[in-house]
């Protein structure tokens, strides 16, 4: 089972504040008045921005700072009209729950306070609320909701059907998107950048030469593919790799043979085994690493 990090506390995420004067976890109370935070439960609240700590589980991991000062512009002239979230986690302390961007542009334009929707969130809803709102909004790439999804499945404890159905999802959605994290550091890279699409990366996942993935992307951004063009690409790659092994087959059928067996052994005795063949017969050699590996390997053939 993978390991729970989320009940950590906020301290683990900011080393300046101290859990013990205020309880970041909504669903216990600690030294804080547990009244006087369900009095600001389900709310619309004018906050001080320094009082909003952010959201230690946001899901997005880049902000275009262009459209972040458009953002901000736009706050000084006309105010914010859509509020953020925020949960409260002790006496006159919030944390923020989704709309990073509007608290980072009201910050940016000068203003001190900020309208704020205040929930009752725990810890376990926290991530979802953070990744279901920046969804909604299209405003990740797909690698950052992959990772958003990973993150929900390995930090949640929740399965694939459940982040589906937290998010509206098909099945099939959230393991397609959990597949592009296979892809390869370059594959993924163009992808967040959108240099590629999702349907170019998802034609590349089923190529496994790490070496041919990179030259089938490298020619699509060089030729501006279409996902035809990519899927096509991979299709006649597969059809040569199948010819080539059909020609394998008839032609070094022993050689195969001779593989095979040579995985089984490499398998039962855990080192390496090569097999020779001569004229009449052959031979099969067994490496060893040390005197005892010797005794291993001896007492493995006894």
């Amino acid at each position: 089972m993978a390991k729970k990090v989320l009940g950590r506390g906020l301290g683990a995420f900011f080393p300046e504040y101290d859990d013990k004067g205020d309880d970041s976890r909504s669903g216990s109370t600690g030294g804080v008045d547990r009244e006087r935070i369900l009095q600001r439960v389900n709310v619309i609240m004018q906050l001080p921005i320094p009082d909003i700590r952010p959201n230690p589980y946001q899901p997005r991991e880049d902000f275009d700072e262009i459209k972040l000062q458009e953002l901000s512009e736009s706050i000084r002239m006309h105010g914010l009209i859509q509020p953020v979230t925020v949960r409260a986690i002790g006496s006159e302390r919030y944390e923020l729950i989704s709309g990073e961007r509007r608290l980072r542009a009201t910050k940016m334009a000068g203003i001190t306070t900020i309208p704020a929707y205040v929930r009752e969130v725990d810890d376990d809803e926290l991530i979802a609320f953070a990744l279901i709102e920046n969804v909604q909004r299209e405003q990740l790439n797909p690698i950052e909701i992959a990772l958003g999804y990973k993150r929900l499945i390995e930090e949640c404890n929740y399965t694939q059907d459940h982040v589906a159905r937290k998010l509206g999802k098909n099945r099939s959605t959230v393991t397609n998107m959990l597949r592009l994290l296979t892809l390869r550091p370059t594959i993924q890279h163009a992808l967040k950048t959108n240099v590629i699409t999702t349907g170019h990366a998802r034609s590349l996942i089923s190529v496994e030469d790490p070496k041919a993935q990179d030259r089938l992307l490298n020619k699509a951004i060089q030729e501006d593919w279409s996902v035809r063009q990519i899927e096509d690409a991979v299709r006649k790659l597969d059809q040569k790799k199948s010819a080539g092994n059909r020609v394998l087959k008839e032609k070094d059928q022993k050689d195969l043979q001779l593989m095979e067996i040579s995985s089984r052994l490499r398998n039962r005795f855990s080192t390496r085994v090569q097999i020779k063949k001569k004229n009449k017969g052959g031979e099969i050699r067994l490496e060893y690493y040390s005197d005892d590996d010797l005794e291993r390997i001896i007492s493995l053939l006894e």
